[in-house]
């Protein structure tokens, strides 16, 4: 079954990957501006067609239950990938495998462990089966974002222009600021006070136009400005969210 990925549909696929559980097909519907039995039998359509191939869960396996995850880049002969793809797939521990178009690191086995212990035990299981690990490494995390050419055309990124490390785990980062951004139109007061900008995260500048400015706490933070921001002790998925397009 073939489907046409019309406007309707793409923005269908871009908020179910924004944020699959809490999306309802009402919701989606005020977005687009159709009916909900429109989305309910377009969702419908693209399961049908293998588009939307299912709805899954991101866990830090570490945070929940202390356990490592280890990804495993393999070597399957390329006839026999497919097979050796669904082989592996029910190995004791294994939650993610993908296939590779090429050659060789053709296929990347992701599983999840107790200890190195668990993790040794999946990796003979994947070497009985005739597929060779050419390397492994602990992954410490992994991150999801939406296609956004899918999504309104306003849907715009955070625009990050420069990310610099410093010594002792600050950051400092320049960040072009969206329309929709929850600090949009706030000052840097009332951005603090209810937390919207993380206290760790310090606005050292704002380039506005041709014009730079020093920011003060009732200086209200505009579209498109270009700020500066120094991070005491690093940037992490939640502080960036001030800066972020809803």
């Amino acid at each position: 079954m073939n489907v046409r990925l019309d406007e309707v549909n793409r923005r269908i696929i871009h908020a179910l990957m924004r944020d699959a559980r809490n999306t309802s097909a009402p919701m989606i519907a005020e977005d687009v501006g159709v009916s909900p039995a429109t989305i309910r039998n377009r969702i419908q359509q693209l399961e049908d067609a293998g588009v939307l191939s299912g709805y899954h869960a991101n866990v830090d396996f570490e945070r929940a239950d202390g356990r490592l995850t280890n990804l495993f880049m393999c070597n399957a002969p390329v006839t026999e990938r497919e097979r050796l793809a669904r082989q592996v797939r029910v190995i004791p521990g294994v939650v993610n495998v993908r296939e590779l178009m090429t050659g060789r690191r053709n296929l990347h086995v992701l599983a999840v462990g107790e200890d190195t212990t668990d993790l040794r035990h999946v990796a003979r299981e994947i070497a009985k089966l005739g597929i060779d690990i050419e390397d492994e490494d602990l992954v410490q995390s992994e991150h999801f974002q939406t296609y956004r050419p899918f999504g309104p055309d306003d849907d715009s990124p955070t625009a990050l222009s420069d990310f610099i490390s410093l010594s002792g785990g600050a950051e400092v980062l320049e960040v072009t600021i969206p329309e929709t951004a929850p600090l949009a139109g706030r000052t840097l007061e009332e951005a603090g006070r209810e937390g919207v900008l993380d206290d760790e995260l310090l606005v050292v500048a704002i380039e506005r136009e041709d014009a730079v400015l020093t920011p003060r706490g009732n200086t209200t933070i505009l579209p498109d400005d270009l700020l500066t921001i120094l991070s005491r002790k690093g940037v992490d998925d939640e502080s960036l969210e001030a800066f972020e397009s809803v």
